[in-house]
């Protein structure tokens, strides 16, 4: 087989996310590649100050992260592509990183941040690019 195997994509249900996702899947099917979908939710910054909230958030994320794995699935299945979906909790750099890693991914998709401040400080686009493991592709 020529081409990428395995592909990783970031989804967090952004319009950017979604539309990774999407060209995720479309090169995936058409390469003949494995899908891995992964959903990083993140720990709030005011979860610790109420008691009970970090729990309630988490459940809040697993619901969100439910509803994103049956829209993959849904889309996924509709062109002919299998796909995998695994919802971790963390960073979203370290676990993209983490997860690339444990499948032997081939490449990494995201989607563009939209925020005003990363063209600056830097996003997680270009944090996985600077990681040099494989091909990153940023979808605006």
């Amino acid at each position: 087989m020529d081409g990428p195997k395995v592909l990783v994509v970031g989804v967090d249900g952004s319009t950017t996310s979604l539309r990774a996702g999407a060209y995720a899947a479309g090169l995936a099917r058409r390469q003949r590649s494995r899908l891995v979908v992964v959903y990083v939710a993140r720990p709030g910054a005011f979860v610790g100050l109420a008691p009970g909230a970090a729990a309630l958030a988490r459940e809040a994320d697993h619901e969100f992260a439910e509803d994103l794995r049956r829209q993959a699935e849904e889309a996924a299945t509709s062109v002919g592509l299998k796909i995998s979906f695994q919802e971790v909790y963390g960073d979203p750099y370290t676990e993209l990183v983490r997860v690339a890693d444990e499948v032997g991914a081939d490449g990494v998709i995201v989607g563009a941040s939209m925020r005003a401040g990363h063209r600056f400080a830097g996003s997680l686009a270009i944090r996985l690019v600077k990681t040099g493991k494989w091909p990153v592709t940023v979808v605006p």
